[in-house]
């Protein structure tokens, strides 16, 4: 097993830790708005009674059955592959992170990217090769892909959809990046985190259906609307589950009872809990198609095949972080400047939120930014 070094500042946690919970208007987050525990119950059908009968020992290092079960029925993983429930799925990034990477080795990431898909390579000594993705709405460009796997490639860390563009694959590209990573040498590292927020077709499936070495990771903190929950899952080949736990034996040992009890209920109901947010998440993106279409003036974005953010280019504006700092310290709204994904031009801008709270937001945001350019 590898071991993380010195691990790079969070450039996106940084900022919402001080900003997150004071703002009136979010429209920057990248998962649907939290349910309260009382929806869980109605959508799932859980009752006070059942969870007073829990017992609060610790769980088994790789989950409870039921919701180790749930999640194998769910997203129907390849043969040899078997979940592991984490503490969000960034413990799971970081559990697979640590036991494949290692110094000398070369990972091939996307860009831009979250930061816990490339920081923490980085940290483990590993050289990042950068795929860059076509922030413009081009597709993702395979043959460049294919260029940069190459016999030190360890890992391809992607994740798809996208975040922050909402950029997805077309069945035919998502089978034809699995065969670029199967006929090399190195595992996939998958982020699905958004799998199940697509707007158009159908959820791309668990890649281990397909290849051997890939380690896929999921959550319920983007489509599910629970990210105070934490938790999350990996599914992983069977032969490399004692090592993630056993770094994981020197990080958090286990997961709630309570979550993951919680958790088997929403994944065991899956379909009534997405459903509504899904819906709502739909209605919100024709909104922000038809806000990128009417400002054309100030921002120029694509509309994304997947997830809840758009990664628009506020034109004129060389560095967002200035007016992101002034929407949230002025107006109370919540957004991300684009140097958090090596982007300075350009914001995230999250459209999971209440229809209401998405329509204030763009209509502020557009209105200073034509301020801000006259500047």
């Amino acid at each position: 097993m590898t071991m993380l070094g010195q691990v790079a500042a969070a450039a996106l946690e940084d900022w919402f830790r001080v900003r997150y919970f004071d703002a009136h208007v979010d429209i920057s987050s990248s998962g649907v708005h939290p349910y309260t525990l009382g929806e869980v119950r109605d959508l799932t059908g859980m009752t006070a009674e059942e969870l007073d009968e829990l017992t609060f020992r610790d769980s088994p290092s790789s989950g409870q059955d039921r919701l180790r079960a749930a999640l194998s029925e769910r997203f129907k993983p390849g043969p040899g592959h078997e979940p592991l429930v984490c503490n969000g799925s960034t413990e799971a990034i970081l559990l697979a992170v640590a036991a494949l990477v290692g110094a000398g080795d070369e990972v091939v990431v996307t860009t831009a990217s979250y930061h816990a898909l490339t920081a923490l390579a980085a940290s483990a000594g590993a050289t990042l090769v950068r795929w860059q993705l076509d922030l413009t709405g081009g597709r993702p460009d395979l043959d460049a892909l294919r260029s940069l796997v190459g016999p030190r490639t360890r890992a391809v860390i992607v994740n798809f959809p996208h975040n922050p563009t909402g950029i997805t694959l077309t069945p035919a590209e998502y089978d034809e990046l699995l065969s670029i990573v199967d006929r090399s040498d190195a595992y996939l590292l998958w982020d699905a985190a958004f799998a199940e927020l697509v707007h158009d077709g159908e959820p791309l499936p668990d890649p281990s259906r397909t290849i051997e070495r890939c380690v896929s990771f999921g959550t319920f903190s983007k489509a599910y609307g629970l990210p105070g929950l934490r938790v999350g899952w990996s599914f992983a080949p069977s032969a490399l589950v004692p090592e993630l736990i056993r770094m994981r034996d020197y990080v958090t040992l286990n997961t709630s009872p309570l979550l993951e009890e919680i958790a088997a209920w929403v994944i065991e109901n899956a379909d009534a809990v997405l459903a509504p947010r899904l819906a709502e998440a739909r209605a919100n993106r024709a909104t922000v198609v038809d806000w990128l279409e009417t400002n054309q003036d100030v921002v120029a974005g694509v509309a994304p095949g997947g997830g809840v953010t758009v990664f628009p280019q506020i034109l004129g504006v060389e560095d967002t972080r200035p007016l992101c700092e002034f929407l949230a310290d002025e107006h109370g709204i919540l957004t991300v400047p684009g140097d958090c994904f090596d982007q300075p031009e350009r914001i995230r801008l999250g459209f999971g939120a209440p229809p209401p709270d998405v329509t204030t937001g763009l209509d502020v945001l557009a209105s200073v930014a034509k301020q801000w350019r006259r500047r």
